[in-house]
């Protein structure tokens, strides 16, 4: 088994790689979407948790979407705030949150086996108004997995990484939003077409 993680900037991009990924024969279970709901444009999730703090529970969504999407709920992430979010991922990083750990998507994406680096670039792609997509796959389906990801247009967190250091961001910080709440940082997040 093994794990896929990638970082989409459009919430429709990764909304219809979880669609192809399910077409594909994946598992729901085996799918975690998490995504910054400022850029949803999904106003059908319950407001349930919408301005509670950490550990906010899921509400839910309204629509007939089918598979992992029908699971779409809102919770808290202690410094990204409120994500749509459903999956193993959204009930590990719900958990940390709910025990008051640091940084709960950092540490969630760390205990799955995202590397260091990575998993604080993806929070921090998540705050700036990503979406983030994981999957676990057999051995025999990564290489197909990859291909339906990658024709989404997924963001490379080496590349994001770097830009986000060039102005002076380190690490993911849930206690200091100040690189992701400035305009120009908000910018930096769009990749150049």
């Amino acid at each position: 088994m093994q794990m896929i993680t990638k970082v989409f900037e459009h919430y429709d991009h990764a909304k219809q790689a979880v669609s192809d990924l399910e077409s594909a024969g994946v598992a729901s279970s085996a799918i975690s979407l998490v995504a910054n709901k400022k850029n949803t444009g999904n106003d059908t999730v319950a407001d349930e948790g919408t301005e509670a703090g950490a550990g906010a529970g899921l509400g839910a969504v309204a629509g007939g979407a089918v598979g992992l999407l029908t699971g779409l709920g809102l919770m808290a992430i202690p410094g990204v705030g409120p994500v749509v979010a459903a999956g193993w991922l959204a009930s590990t990083a719900l958990g940390a949150a709910a025990g008051g750990a640091t940084g709960g998507i950092v540490g969630s994406l760390i205990s799955a086996g995202v590397p260091d680096e990575h998993a604080h670039v993806y929070s921090e792609a998540l705050r700036r108004g990503g979406s983030l997509l994981t999957v676990k796959v057999e051995d025999n389906m990564v290489e197909r997995t990859h291909a339906i990801l990658d024709k989404h247009q997924p963001l490379d967190p080496i590349e994001l990484g770097a830009d986000y250091r060039k102005t002076g961001w380190d690490r993911f910080d849930p206690e200091n939003d100040t690189h992701a709440t400035a305009e120009a940082e908000a910018k930096r997040f769009r990749r150049a077409s």
